[in-house]
């Protein structure tokens, strides 16, 4: 009995040494919680065992967010107190977490890092993620918008290279269509339900979108009324489709010349690949955006996807460790190999897998001419909702270009009401 007794300590005295010592252990690791959005989420998983093995002492926890769904459901994190520590967050979505105070500036520590420096990204994109003279998010990846196009289709046009203004764009396009046998067939695609291209064109013309401290709409501008008129024009001489009940599958309709051109961003690319192939490998590439007059390649928005610190995260050095992790060369290589999404470090272009690339080496090009979108939360409600829907209107004749620029400025004045009262209250 005694024998049993002393068996039966010395496994409960064992067992209890045991969990006490992994207890301690796991009291030492630290779990941050990382919200990643669509396929990025499933395939950073890949990559992050990398980053775990070298921080033994802290732990990843993926979350996978649908795009669709991320924005409620992070403003209902917030609300709630549930934030991660960590975010994949849409450039043009920063401006609307800053404001709330929900995400960290990130100067303390990007003033120390021996890794992230504003000179190691495109400048356009990085002033995406400054706030108020503040820096909120470091680049994760990066994307912008510029010309997919028919090689074959241009040269039969009289063009061996793709236009580098809005004048020979045009040009470019009324050759197509007279060359055309079949008159149902478009030489470009700018539908009226994608605002990017209105505000590209606008930008390029030197127009700035709003006013009076971002509190009122400029749409009626001369500049604006310039790049939205020369849009239209595309319209009102059947030059492109109006939209998506046209042309229900962009891919299909550039495999069968139903359209020849048409602005897009990196993501595209894998899917061209799929449809345009056999004969058709060849007769496609991509381009920078033509510019207004003399500059070229022409400015276009800057995109993609920024890592962020949020407020209420009890780990934020460790969060930050994470963050210069995938700033790593390298590391942006990796995640560009399992995700398609373009590096946002520059040092990463070097390497053969893109400087080789014939499709991107214009977006390349193109990245070191990209500029931001207003930095307000209300951006998104007033191109989605109102540029989308007035622009249809112009295209279709329902409005006149003074009629529907009027109308825009008043629904964006309206947007920003709240704005610009707290704007004249801090006077």
């Amino acid at each position: 009995m005694k024998k049993y007794f002393i068996k039966y300590f010395t496994i409960l005295l064992v067992t209890f040494l045991t969990f006490s010592y992994c207890n301690k252990d796991s009291d030492k690791i630290k779990t941050i919680k990382f919200w990643a959005m669509g396929s990025e989420a499933e395939q950073i998983s890949k990559i992050l065992p990398e980053f775990e093995k070298r921080f033994p002492d802290i732990k990843v926890k993926v979350q996978q967010i649908p795009w669709t769904a991320a924005q409620e459901k992070l403003i209902t994190a917030f609300a709630s107190d549930n934030t991660p520590d960590i975010c994949q967050l849409g450039n043009t979505w920063i401006p609307q977490f800053a404001s709330l105070n929900a995400i960290i500036s990130l100067d303390s520590f990007i003033s120390k890092s021996e890794i992230i420096n504003p000179k190691n990204y495109f400048s356009g994109i990085w002033e995406t993620n400054i706030i108020d003279n503040k820096v909120y998010g470091i680049p994760w990846y990066v994307d912008t918008r510029l010309m997919f196009y028919r090689k074959d289709v241009f040269e039969r046009a009289g063009f061996e290279s793709p236009p580098k203004n809005w004048d020979e764009l045009y040009a470019l396009c009324k050759n197509i269509k007279e060359a055309q046998k079949n008159k149902e067939k478009y030489p470009i695609f700018i539908p009226t339900n994608e605002w990017n291209s209105f505000i590209i064109f606008s930008l390029q013309a030197g127009a700035k979108l709003l006013k009076d401290k971002n509190t009122r709409g400029n749409f009626n501008s001369k500049e604006f009324k310039e790049a939205f008129d020369y849009l239209i024009r595309f319209h009102k001489e059947k030059l492109t489709p109006f939209g998506m009940m046209q042309v229900t599958n962009v891919y299909q309709a550039m495999a069968e010349e139903y359209i020849s051109i048409y602005f897009s961003g990196p993501w595209n690319i894998p899917e061209f690949k799929k449809w345009m192939t056999g004969d058709l490998a060849e007769k496609w590439a991509t381009a920078p955006m033509p510019g207004y007059k003399g500059e070229y390649p022409g400015v276009s928005l800057a995109g993609g996807s920024s890592l962020v610190i949020f407020n209420n995260s009890k780990y934020k050095n460790e969060v930050w460790k994470l963050i210069e992790f995938l700033s790593e060369p390298d590391i942006q290589l990796k995640v560009y190999n399992v995700t398609n999404n373009l590096p946002a470090v520059i040092e990463s272009w070097q390497d053969s897998s893109l400087s080789n690339d014939v499709y991107m080496k214009a977006f390349y090009q193109q990245l070191q001419n990209v500029v931001a979108a207003p930095k307000i939360p209300e951006w998104e409600q007033i191109v989605f909702s109102k540029l989308q829907q007035y622009a249809e209107f112009a295209a279709r004749g329902v409005m006149s270009t003074n009629e529907a620029l009027k109308k825009l400025d008043e629904d964006a004045d309206r947007i920003l009401e709240k704005r610009r009262w707290i704007v004249e209250n801090q006077r």
